[in-house]
């Protein structure tokens, strides 16, 4: 996002008014912005997703202490339905049951789909955002430090489109798929 809004600004103000200095500000400007911006959002949904899991967690504390006999069935016919057969999801659960913590962690995971060790970090997230946004808008503005007006237009969207093209390539790390089809979407979409 950092790279293809800043390189859409800059770009556009660098073709309206062919003022380096003016491409360089607003460059400047929209990065700290958004920067800003785009951390504060990833801050407060991040915040906002984890009380919210907090809260069924909670909720989830409270219907396991007042109602343990109909959560362990439950417990059961979830270990059921995952494909364990009866005798053993029985056993299973009557063991989960015996330590609290154990009991929560399984209807968390199995009943929500929350991991309670495993919920977000909103700080972190707004941090990597902000850091982020300022990485990728910082792309666009290189060639303006380098060359003149008219060719920093064509290297500023040339770079641009070669480190998107490299962000999808680098997401292969993680999804295993093929380098340039994954650097093409990144590039194209």
């Amino acid at each position: 996002d950092g790279m293809v809004s800043t390189l859409g600004t800059v770009t556009g103000i660098a073709a309206a008014t062919r003022d380096h200095f003016m491409v360089i500000l607003a460059g400047f400007v929209i990065v700290a912005v958004e920067s800003i911006s785009m951390a504060v959002g990833s801050y407060l949904s991040s915040k906002s997703e984890k009380e919210i899991d907090e809260r069924k967690i909670e909720e989830e504390r409270t219907e396991l202490r007042d109602f343990p006999k109909e959560e362990k069935q439950e417990l059961i016919e979830m270990y059921v339905k995952d494909g364990w057969n009866r005798a053993l999801a029985i056993q299973m659960a009557e063991e989960a049951s015996k330590n609290k913590n154990l009991f929560l962690q399984e209807m968390a995971y199995r009943e929500l789909k929350i991991i309670p060790e495993k919920l977000v970090n909103p700080l972190r997230n707004g941090v990597v955002m902000g850091f982020s946004y300022i990485i990728g808008g910082a792309i666009p503005l290189v060639a303006y430090f380098v060359v003149g007006l008219s060719s920093a237009i064509f290297w500023s969207i040339s770079i641009t489109l070669v480190a998107l093209f490299l962000l999808g390539v680098a997401t292969t790390k993680f999804s295993k798929r093929v380098w340039w089809k994954a650097g093409l979407e990144m590039l194209s979409l």
